[in-house]
């Protein structure tokens, strides 16, 4: 069954948990302003998304002088609009979704190739249709190239994509003993989808990093063979296997596992998730429905669920900012957070493998948590700390107005509240 909405008018510490974990942070009057409000209206409102993006952003990728300094802008250019964006969920999602649909920049040094991926992940943050959105990531130049599509070719296919399709974008590998695809579906969907490459930006990066690019089809590279894949037999294209493998049943259970680890807990509920799946098959993989009903459930709101996921170096550099009020960052600091999330291991755009990163306790460690100290103290204490006008109250730093916490800093200068707030166990969770 689909999950049960939550039946309760918000409350503060509600609204609370809902932006922490849709927008990364807000501040105390973003949050009373959902309070006594719908769980439902809240979601769907939150959800509406448009082509805006933050007004200013210092960076443009184009103007990079090598490949890894235009990948340094990208870098720094989403961060920006990660902090900074009208629609903090809409980049939430992007940032998920590239975390799914993983490419890196360690083969990926193109700029139109990177800035068609972020445009689509975006686009489509909501997707009404999944199979729609898993066959434009797949033909973009950057999907072809990072995982090798480019180079499968009637009578020599390579089995990556095909491979990687089925295993961390669609089916999962099912559980030991249960797989959910043979290696025998492997090799047929490679052959499927020979032929698919792009024509641009090709040679040395030093020479093409900015060339436009755009994804190709040659039939005369494509194996027009008979296939069997998934059980399903036929002369079968690039978009049969990606529509067998986006409608096949287990797809929706993995995808919504997905949603649950983002939105609601590490370890997510196993019922729930089914709750989620089911919905996604109602809908043939509408992942705006999905989200709806996930981002206005009783799961979601779940006592159990507050404050179960460990924010990630993105989000937590990202959650401070918009938690102090989303203070303008000098152009330097910027680029040294980008860094800086590396460092505690989330480089944008360079999940560390093709599975993407693991989160949960692989975020914290004894380096990490210094990090996250060191930039705790440069949004509040440093000599290059931005103004803190009004600066955050308790219910914006914990969620709630009743932490115990909150009695430990009375006394202390705005600054040392906030700077101890932020580096508290409590803000290191969502």
């Amino acid at each position: 069954m689909s999950l049960p909405p939550y039946p309760q008018k918000l409350s503060p510490e509600d609204a609370a948990h809902f932006l922490r974990r849709t927008a990364y942070g807000a501040t105390d009057a973003q949050i009373r302003a959902l309070v006594g409000k719908d769980a439902h209206v809240v979601a769907r409102e939150a959800l509406k998304f448009d082509a805006r993006t933050a007004p200013d952003n210092p960076f443009d990728p184009s103007t990079g002088a090598t490949p890894g300094a235009m990948v340094q802008l990208t870098r720094a250019a989403w961060l920006f609009e990660l902090m900074y964006s009208p629609q903090p969920l809409r980049e939430k999602l992007a940032l998920t979704w590239s975390n799914h649909f993983v490419i890196g920049t360690d083969k990926v040094k193109n700029h139109p190739a990177l800035a068609a991926y972020l445009g689509l992940l975006r686009r489509h943050a909501v997707a009404p249709s999944f199979e729609r959105f898993t066959l434009e990531i797949a033909q973009t130049p950057a999907m072809l190239r990072y995982l090798d599509n480019d180079k499968n070719k009637k009578g020599r296919p390579n089995e990556n994509f095909a491979r990687e399709l089925m295993e961390l974008f669609t089916l999962g590998i099912g559980a030991p003993g249960r797989p959910n695809y043979s290696e025998q579906d492997v090799k047929e969907a490679a052959r499927a989808l020979t032929g698919w490459s792009f024509v641009g930006g090709r040679g040395n990066p030093k020479n093409s990093y900015l060339e436009p690019v755009e994804a190709s089809f040659n039939p005369g590279q494509h194996d027009d063979g008979p296939k069997t894949y998934l059980g399903h037999s036929g002369n079968l294209s690039f978009e049969d296997v990606i529509c067998l493998s986006t409608t096949h049943p287990q797809t929706a259970v993995f995808v919504s596992r997905k949603l649950h680890r983002a939105f609601v807990a590490d370890t997510p509920d196993e019922g729930a998730v089914q709750g989620s799946a089911e919905t996604f098959r109602r809908t043939n993989g509408n992942i705006g429905v999905v989200l709806e009903e996930l981002l206005s459930s009783s799961v979601f709101y779940a006592p159990q669920h507050r404050a179960s996921i460990i924010r990630g170096p993105v989000e937590y550099i990202v959650g401070a900012v918009r938690t102090l009020g989303q203070p303008r960052l000098e152009v330097r600091q910027l680029l040294n957070l980008a860094q800086t999330a590396g460092r505690m291991g989330q480089l944008l755009l360079q999940p560390d493998t093709v599975g993407g990163w693991d989160g949960g306790r692989e975020w914290i460690n004894d380096s990490t948590l210094l990090t996250r100290m060191q930039v705790a103290a440069a949004l509040t204490l440093g000599n290059a700390a931005p103004r803190l006008d009004a600066p955050p109250g308790d219910l914006a730093l914990f969620g709630s107005e009743k932490n115990p916490v909150q009695a430990a800093l009375q006394g202390l200068n705005p600054r040392q509240r906030v700077y101890l707030a932020l580096v508290s166990p409590e803000f290191q969770l969502a």
